[in-house]
């Protein structure tokens, strides 16, 4: 696809490996957590080479630039002919941090949790 053409940023998001599925990049998007140049987006938008594109992925606040448009999803080798990641390496970190964490463990033969301790580690999430 060259520049000229036409691409929705739902399409975009999952085409480069920023959201395991289009309907995990429509609801990002219907919730707020996708910008572009720094105003909210609709899924339905177009996006076009140059602009900036900020998603929240999990814990994480990434922030690229659009090189190339597709609509069909690449492999991981192939994403710098269609984004430049400039997120920064803190933001990485800090979700690293935060992954370390949110882990629970459980001393070996404790068995299952109880209902009390589930509630507890749905809190975490």
């Amino acid at each position: 696809m060259d520049a000229s053409e036409r691409v929705r940023i739902d399409k975009w998001l999952w085409a480069v490996r920023l959201y395991k599925s289009r309907s995990l990049a429509i609801a990002a998007c219907q919730a707020g957590h996708v910008r572009v140049d720094g105003l909210r987006v609709k899924p339905s938008r177009e996006i076009h080479v140059g602009e900036v594109v900020a998603a929240r992925t999990g814990h994480v606040h990434r922030t690229v630039k659009v090189v190339g448009l597709t609509e069909r999803r690449v492999g991981a080798k192939l994403l710098p002919q269609f984004l430049e990641d400039q997120t920064p390496p803190e933001e990485y970190a800090r979700a690293r941090e935060a992954a370390i964490q949110a882990r629970v463990r459980f001393p070996k033969g404790f068995g299952r949790p109880t209902k009390q301790q589930r509630r507890q580690l749905e809190g975490l999430w």
